[in-house]
């Protein structure tokens, strides 16, 4: 794996006006990006459990401790693009119409983050959903992204609720939703997974197949004699 170089912009200044927030802000951002790229090209190159901490500090010349004040290990690395999504769907579902059906907004906000995540950079969807993969075909990536998932799904139930204007303590309907939302997604990337069309537009479409079959499946028969 090519070695990667972190931009002038990230480089220690040589002499000249000390730095200003912004500067420094940028400087951080840039180590950080440059961080999980290495450790995405090592990852998709040797695998997740052969890559060891110092390789990825090495591709990006720097030391384990500048590794560490961004991240507590590989896999908190991989869990940040978990993060990201989870707060990029809360935050689309948050802003769709108030008299949107709750469903429909879901369904809409997951394919608004999906789109959007990690802000500008063209190739940040298909990063993340490369990610996904790896997640999906790492067994202790997926064990802690169900423990995360597990463990913060008091956020979406509380936009649902919020929506909805009901207490999520005492109405299972939020709870309900926000898992079924999570099993859509499961099973979506795993279509996904197993395609050759491997594009954000894929996996969209194989959300909303999902998404389209779920009111037939809670409702009615399914197609068995009565």
């Amino acid at each position: 794996m090519a070695e990667i170089t972190l931009p002038e912009a990230a480089a220690a200044p040589s002499g000249g006006p000390a730095e200003g927030p912004d500067r420094r802000a940028r400087k951080k951002q840039l180590t950080r990006d440059a961080l999980i790229q290495a450790a995405l090209d090592l990852f998709e190159a040797k695998g997740y459990d052969q890559t060891a901490i110092h390789e990825i500090t090495d591709a990006v010349d720097v030391s384990e401790r500048t590794f560490f004040r961004y991240f507590a290990s590989k896999e908190d690395l991989v869990l940040s693009f978990v993060r990201d999504g989870a707060a990029a769907f809360a935050g689309a579902l948050a802003a769709r119409p108030a008299d949107e059906e709750p469903l429909a907004a879901a369904r809409s906000a997951f394919l608004i983050s999906l789109r959007e995540l990690s802000g500008p950079q063209a190739e940040a969807v298909p990063t993340y959903l490369s990610v996904l993969r790896l997640i999906d075909s790492t067994p202790v990536l997926l064990a802690a992204h169900l423990r995360y998932t597990h463990d913060h799904d008091h956020e979406v139930l509380g936009v649902l609720a919020q929506r909805e204007g009901v207490d999520p303590q005492t109405d299972r309907r939020p709870r309900v939703l926000a898992g079924i939302i999570g099993a859509v997604v499961f099973l979506a990337l795993r279509d996904w997974r197993a395609g050759d069309d491997q594009s954000p537009e894929a996996m969209a479409a194989a959300f909303d197949s999902y998404a389209d079959a779920l009111v037939p499946a809670l409702t009615g028969r399914w197609g068995a004699a009565g």
